[in-house]
């Protein structure tokens, strides 16, 4: 069952069919990052229209980058698309709940919702361990909604820690 967190003026709310196409995209890229021996993690940013306008995966082990998160090879591919680094009206799609750093990278970005699948009890920043996207104190509040197709984002990653353990 998907959480929800609306904050009046943001973009319309896209239907619960869209947030699951927008997932099973995102799902994709993250079964695509397990591959190259990266969390299973993907992203999308969708703009108001309901295009995609940004990409990503988990690439920190492929990269030896320690930013190389889904949210944030995203969120970097769609400033680059849109030409701007605000990315008001956008929702940002990923198969785990953002970390801190990921939940801020989408703040800063002004994206207006975060959708995602799996919740993160360890790390999670959207309602988890944090809620920092929703911070009264923050100068950017982000919509949240949870749970979209979690089932299918927690076998992945169950899978591919199973892997390591065992191999």
């Amino acid at each position: 069952m998907a959480k929800r967190s609306e904050t009046p003026g943001k973009s319309p709310v896209p239907s619960p069919e869209s947030y699951a196409a927008w997932m099973g995209q995102a799902l994709e890229l993250a079964a695509a990052a397990a591959g190259s021996q990266d969390v299973p993690v993907g992203a999308l940013v969708v703009d108001r229209a309901g295009e995609v306008v940004g990409r990503g995966r988990n690439v920190r082990e492929e990269l030896g980058d320690p930013t190389g998160h889904a949210e944030v090879v995203a969120l970097r591919e769609a400033a680059r698309s849109v030409d701007a680094w605000r990315l008001d009206g956008c929702t940002l799609v990923v198969t785990l709940e953002p970390c801190v750093m990921c939940a801020g990278a989408a703040m800063a970005a002004r994206v207006d919702r975060v959708v995602f699948a799996a919740w993160d009890p360890k790390a999670g920043a959207c309602g988890s361990v944090w809620d920092l996207t929703r911070d009264p104190l923050a100068t950017h509040l982000v919509d949240v909604v949870g749970g979209v197709r979690a089932e299918e984002s927690a076998a992945l990653l169950v899978d591919f820690f199973e892997g390591r353990r065992l191999g």
